[in-house]
């Protein structure tokens, strides 16, 4: 890749761990450690003084954004092909800031600032982060705080969404100045199947194991085989030790997913001396399903079908079948669709911003896996890969990262803000066959899924307009929040003076628009603001979808630029209908276009009731 760029100003700290090594594509690495330790009341073992990945995920997520290309890479013989990063010729950089759990905690906040101030001051662009907590206070959230200090610094800040899907409000690392990514998956799926009484259920598995012969096995729910001094309710969850061996050797044991991982349970049964697992999807769960690296042959299948086999073991006097290994499948459809476990909006911390930003491919991805960890990361798990598959807004969130640094490349002046508006202005709301991206029950998803929508790398290269700000927007968002000066202070990394007008929180020149809390028979006015990136033009305003009950007027219609560089302000009218037709949130569409661009935004707007 050649020499390391002269302005790197990182660092390969390895001097507890001789055997870790940078190289000219790894050029940094470091770990923090302090939270950790104050929380552990002593100082770590030497061990952990490292930023040697010790579980995966790090290596999963940093290959994902910046990979170099590898032939031949496969998961468990699983999906063969040529993997890449996202931005694939990147320099990257590896800054640890979780450990192994303690306290109920993983990552400490004086870690996670540490490593986002060492990221700044090494000389980043991108900062890819698959971590984060609960939505709360700015004031209270390290990720927020960091992030804030890297887009002050110019480099653009990419986070995970969460994966506490599918209830409502469940999306974090909300603060505007930050990336937010949920997940979706591809066309691409792992199938196994389970098949019994003339049935063949598929269902997902990575299985390397499977059954052989032709004869059928004896299948048996978890709950019959509960073994002594445990309860049927662990047994049907397949808790370790909670199976009887005397009941499961030999047979397929059946067990509902819920209150250990996926593969613990296979573990469980494995031990018990079972031949295979089915792993049923609680109600809940629905149809959310994972193609996991079980230990024993497997398949997981959805509720609904788990019913159906349900139905048949009660009325069977002797219930068998077998589970039979599938090929990856190429070119499924629908695709994408929204994950089942992707975090959602609103945003409840502020619900004039929409949240997440954007979705991207994060189900079922593969990418590199780390030499010290199982494939499960479980310490009976003795297999080490070079490949793995892994689920979670944690996978989405580095594609987008890869695709901010391609952006960065083509466009090194061009702000977080700037960069961050090219990707969401460019992304669609559209499956692969132009309908509207549906979510795992197969009903239309919406915004509070998807945000702008599916990312469009190609698009976001060339955006022609986009919705710019500086660190003075997002400090004077803050200071309409109502921060005092010594919150500012620490926003700012130095003091800042607010405005004496507060600008409205509704006005904050985000690439996505958000009318909240409007009522019948009135209108509202949100004002924004684009800068022309591109060649000179004019484009029009059209209204492509307006939210159900509001009447969308966009002033001036039509912009016209005669340079790169030149900004125009426009402002959008929400007008609810009197009386209002619907209440709570419903959504729209506009775009500006000059023919040969199409500058996206969705619209939400909150329609208060009589309450």
């Amino acid at each position: 890749m050649g020499p390391i760029p002269d302005d790197w100003k990182g660092i390969c700290q390895n001097e507890h761990d001789a055997t870790f090594h940078c190289n000219s594509k790894l050029i940094g690495a470091r770990y923090f450690n302090k939270g950790y330790e104050a929380a552990a009341g002593k100082p770590v073992d030497d061990a952990l003084k490292t930023p040697r990945d010790e579980n995966g995920h790090g290596t999963h997520t940093l290959s994902t954004a910046g990979g170099a290309a590898v032939r031949g890479a496969a998961a468990f013989g699983y999906g063969g092909g040529t993997a890449r990063g996202g931005a694939p010729r990147a320099r990257v950089a590896a800054y640890r800031i979780c450990f192994r759990p303690i306290n109920g905690s993983e990552c400490f906040d004086a870690d996670v600032l540490a490593g986002f101030e060492a990221a700044i001051a090494d000389g980043v662009h991108v900062i890819s982060a698959s971590v984060g907590g609960d939505a709360t206070d700015y004031l209270d959230d390290a990720v927020a705080i960091g992030s804030l200090h890297a887009v002050k610094a110019g480099v653009t800040v990419v986070c995970s969404a969460s994966n506490s899907g599918p209830d409502p409000g469940t999306v974090t690392n909300v603060a505007p100045w930050i990336l937010t990514v949920a997940a979706s998956s591809t066309d691409r799926e792992f199938p196994a199947f389970a098949v019994f009484n003339r049935t063949r259920i598929q269902g997902r598995s990575l299985s390397e194991r499977w059954l052989h012969g032709k004869g059928f096995y004896i299948i048996i729910n978890g709950a019959e085989a509960t073994a002594p001094g445990s309860t049927q309710k662990d047994a049907q969850a397949c808790l370790l030790g909670s199976l009887d061996p005397e009941k499961t050797k030999g047979k397929i044991v059946v067990c509902v997913r819920g209150a250990i991982t996926r593969v613990e349970k296979g573990e469980a049964v494995r031990r018990a001396g079972g031949a295979a697992m089915i792993l049923v999807n609680d109600e809940v769960s629905g149809n959310d399903l994972h193609a996991d690296p079980h230990v024993l042959p497997a398949v997981h299948i959805s509720y609904a079908d788990g019913l159906t086999l349900s139905d048949y073991i009660k009325n069977s006097k002797v219930p068998s079948g077998f589970v039979i290994k599938g090929k990856t499948i190429i070119g499924i459809r629908p695709a994408p669709v929204m994950a089942d476990f992707s975090s959602q909006g609103p945003n409840i911390v502020n619900p004039e911003i929409l949240k997440p930003d954007v979705t991207a491919p994060g189900v079922s991805v593969i990418a590199a896996w780390t030499g010290a960890a199982a494939p499960t990361d479980r310490p009976y798990d003795l297999r080490r890969v070079p490949f793995n598959v892994l689920s979670g807004t944690s996978m989405s969130c580095p594609h987008v990262s890869g695709v901010a640094g391609l952006i960065k490349t083509l466009h090194r002046d061009w702000s977080p803000a700037a960069i961050k508006s090219a990707i969401m202005t460019s992304a669609t709301d559209l499956d692969a066959e132009r309908n509207p991206i549906k979510n795992s029950s197969h009903a239309a998803a919406t915004p509070f899924s998807y945000g702008a929508g599916h990312v469009y790398p190609n698009r976001a290269v060339d955006p022609g307009l986009v919705y710019d700000m500086s660190i003075v927007d997002y400090l004077d968002f803050l200071c309409a929040l109502g921060y005092n000066a010594t919150a500012m202070e620490t926003f700012n990394r130095g003091s800042f003076v607010c405005p004496t007008a507060a600008m409205r929180l509704q006005d904050l020149n985000y690439p996505s628009i958000t009318a909240h809390g409007l009522h019948a028979g009135t209108t509202t006015v949100v004002r924004r603001r684009v800068k022309n990136v591109g060649v000179p033009g004019t484009y029009t305003a059209t209204v492509v979808r307006e939210p159900e009950g509001v009447r969308v007027a966009v002033t001036p219609p039509m912009l016209v630029f005669r340079g790169a560089g030149e900004e125009k302000e426009f402002a959008v009218s929400f007008t609810v209908g009197n009386p209002a037709p619907v209440t709570g949130y419903t959504f729209g569409a506009m775009v500006w276009s000059d023919g040969s661009h199409q500058v996206r935004s969705p619209l939400v707007v909150k329609i208060m009731g009589n309450e």
